[in-house]
């Protein structure tokens, strides 16, 4: 998935998705920010009109696809 997808992506389904995987939440204003032991990288993201901003839909994908992240089926 990229390209025009990216800005397709509703903010809640991206913020699940994150706490699903097993990041922490902290909110900060309108800046929610995720972290997870054993990654990097910190995720700051901000909605716009409910939706996601395509780069930091870019930027989720690529930190589940570098440290190989995927969710179990309940």
């Amino acid at each position: 998935m990229g390209g025009r997808a990216d800005a397709n992506v509703a903010f809640g389904d991206m913020r699940q998705l994150l706490l699903r995987l097993g990041f922490d939440e902290r909110t900060r204003g309108d800046h929610f920010i995720f972290s997870r032991e054993g990654v990097e990288e910190i995720l700051n993201l901000q909605p716009r009109g409910g939706m996601a901003k395509p780069y930091q839909v870019r930027q989720v994908r690529n930190v589940i696809l570098r440290y190989g992240m995927g969710v179990e089926d309940e």
